[in-house]
């Protein structure tokens, strides 16, 4: 067996009610001013409202920055980080989406002042210390909560990451109540990221894969499988969405250690130039990514099939492959997402530039199972279209 490494968020709590105990748990383990970070967005949905009031019935000092927007700049990573310093925060708490998270990790590393943004970049710059940090995720797909990694939009439209264990939080604290009101169309977008999460962390290259990614990787598409059609149509199913939450947990734990591949890295220019969601960035790809994977590489996707789908356990071989693909997209379509890029009004003479910026993602194309050069990407985004 080859050695490897596996690192995780040191605690995790997980369970319905868990928000109601923050206070509680900063009390008991940390002290000072808490510097909450979230978006816009979450001050509608009541939650942040719940946080703040767990923290105020334990005598929680609380400061709020809720700025934060999807695929967060750098400007808003430097804003946050001044107002931490500002208000003297010792402890910091991400409470949203993968944005909302990705931000509270390098708000935690930067306000300390020993580290600057442009410094860490890269994987293994960041070394801390940083200030405790909690983060409470309200979907079920990025696993933010559980890796050591941030993505910041650098200039116009180029994503780059943060990626050290530094960045892991001391907490990670999963409420399924929270995500119960989640509109269908994100529950659709978040869960497809997290199973795309649990495909690529299994047939990833990367020397770093490992067993405990693998059975982490199977485990929550089987969680996944069988739970996410039913959490985006009937959202109040308290049982389908803790599966969910809890199998993009498992998920973000694989992916944390067994790197992700092509199907982020063709995902990432559609959301720098288009500001499509993360989530159904990788949902327009990924059969189409597979596909091309599969032609050379099959095993591995014949491997995972049945745990996400048990019906197609039946075929063997580049059959199952071609199932799995074909089925992901299926799932896909009945969950509401769009399938193509036209429907987002991506032009298709852009698509030359896109398969030009995928290149870009180099720690994610060398854990793709086949190469895959420019050429392949615009033939990938091709078929999107």
């Amino acid at each position: 067996m080859s050695p490897f490494t596996f690192n995780t968020s040191a605690s995790i709590l997980f369970g319905a009610g868990q928000l109601s105990k923050l206070g509680d748990i900063i009390k008991d383990r940390f002290k000072g001013r808490v510097l909450v970070v979230t978006d816009p967005g979450m001050l509608d949905t009541g939650i942040v409202d719940l946080c703040l009031e767990a923290l105020k019935a334990r005598d929680v000092e609380a400061v709020l920055y809720s700025n934060v927007r999807a695929d967060p700049p750098e400007e808003i990573v430097l804003e946050a980080t001044n107002i931490a310093i500002e208000c003297g925060a010792e402890v910091i708490v991400g409470l949203g989406g993968g944005s909302s998270l990705d931000v509270a990790k390098l708000v935690a590393l930067l306000a300390p002042g020993t580290e600057k943004l442009e410094q860490v970049y890269g994987v293994g710059n960041a070394k801390g210390p940083r200030l405790p940090l909690i983060l409470i995720p309200t979907t079920a797909g990025t696993g933010s909560e559980v890796t050591p990694i941030s993505i910041v939009t650098t200039g116009t439209n180029e994503k780059m990451g943060v990626v050290s264990p530094v960045i892991l939080p001391d907490i990670a604290l999963l409420d399924p109540e929270l995500t119960r009101d989640l509109p269908a169309h994100i529950t659709a977008a978040t869960g497809i990221d997290a199973m795309v999460h649990a495909i690529e962390a299994y047939t990833s290259i990367n020397p770093n894969n490992n067993p405990v990614s693998k059975n982490l990787a199977t485990e929550a598409l089987s969680l996944m499988g069988a739970s996410l059609e039913q959490a985006v149509h009937h959202g109040n199913d308290i049982n389908a969405r803790s599966q969910m939450l809890l199998g993009s947990l498992l998920a973000g734990q694989a992916f944390a250690n067994s790197p992700v591949a092509a199907v982020h890295a063709l995902a990432y220019p559609l959301g720098g130039h288009f500001h499509i969601p993360h989530g159904l960035s990788n949902a327009l790809v990924l059969p189409h990514v597979l596909k091309f994977n599969s032609k050379t590489t099959p095993q591995p996707y014949a491997d995972i099939a049945p745990y996400a789908f048990p019906e197609i356990a039946k075929l063997e071989g580049p059959e199952r492959a071609q199932a799995f693909y074909e089925a992901m997209a299926a799932l896909s379509k009945r969950c509401g997402l769009q399938q193509t890029l036209r429907e987002m009004d991506i032009p298709q003479d852009i698509l030359p530039q896109l398969a030009k910026d995928a290149m870009n993602q180099t720690r994610l194309l060398i854990n793709n199972p086949r190469e895959l050069r420019e050429e392949d990407a615009l033939s990938i985004y091709q078929a999107a279209w």
